[in-house]
Parts: structure tokens; C-alpha cells; sequence
């Protein structure tokens, strides 16, 4: 018996080293979105305990410089919380782009696997086909001998 050989066999073993790349690259991506959301999330709780910090502060009363220094901060808070928002829009945006090239290469190797499969099929067929044959061959040789020597 042949054994049996894929001729695509390294093109299947390339396709599925690109494709562990590409998901690595998704996974660090997808990490990338999660940590920036983190951060915003962060700063707007900054933002909120800062309010709320400012507001019980007015009701007791405080000094003007004090307003303007916390009227600066809050600013300066939502400027970076809009700034992590519009890059978490960019992250969102390379992390498709990434899950997209992921799924094509996901693709292309699941094709290339299901050849394989049905080319395998094939030869498990053909080798069925040629033992039967043998044995075929085996008995009817066997028989004819046993009417020569019988």
C-alpha cells in the first residue's frame, strides 16, 4: 500500500501558520480596544467623582481660585476622555480590519483542509478497491490451485 500524499500539503501547513499570526494579531488587537475602554472608563469616573467632589464643595462654599482650578481640571478631563474616545475609535476600526483578514484566511485554509479530506476519502477508496482486488486475486489463485493439485 501507497501511502497517502497531499500535493497541497504545504500550502495547507502555510495558510495555517498565516492564520495563527492573523489571530494573534486579532487577540492583541482586541486587547488593545479593551485596555483603551478601560481608560476612558477610568476617566470618566475621574470626571464624575471630580463633579460631584466640585458640587459638594460649592454648597460649603469655596474660594474662587478653587472653582477656576477645578473648572480647569474637569476640562482638561473631558479633552482626554474625548481623545481616548476618537482612539478607541481607530483601535475599533484596525481591530475589524484584522477579525476581517482573520476570517479570509480562515477561509482559505478550511477549503484547502476540505480538499484534503475528500482527497483523502478518494484514497482510502482506492485502497479499499485494490485489497479487494487482492483478495480476489488470492482466492481465485488459491481455487485454481487446489483444482490442479485436487
Amino acid at each position: 500500500m501507497k501511502k497517502f500524499f497531499f500535493s497541497l500539503n504545504t500550502v495547507l501547513n502555510y495558510k495555517e501558520q498565516v492564520l495563527e499570526s492573523l489571530r494573534a494579531e486579532h487577540v492583541r488587537s482586541l486587547q488593545k480596544v479593551r485596555a483603551c475602554e478601560a481608560e476612558i472608563e477610568q476617566l470618566e469616573q475621574q470626571h464624575k467623582d471630580c463633579v460631584e467632589e466640585f458640587e459638594d464643595n460649592k454648597r460649603t462654599g469655596i474660594a474662587i481660585s478653587r472653582i477656576k482650578t477645578y473648572e480647569g481640571y474637569l476640562e482638561s478631563l473631558s479633552v482626554r476622555i474625548l481623545k481616548k474616545q476618537e482612539q478607541l475609535e481607530v483601535l475599533k476600526a484596525e481591530e475589524l480590519q484584522k477579525r476581517n483578514r482573520m476570517i479570509e484566511a480562515k477561509k482559505e485554509s478550511a477549503s484547502i483542509q476540505k480538499l484534503k479530506e475528500k482527497k483523502y476519502q478518494e484514497y482510502q477508496k482506492q485502497e479499499q478497491k485494490a485489497q479487494e482486488l487482492f483478495i480476489e486475486e488470492f482466492v481465485s489463485s488459491r481455487n485454481a490451485a487446489a483444482k490442479l493439485n485436487g
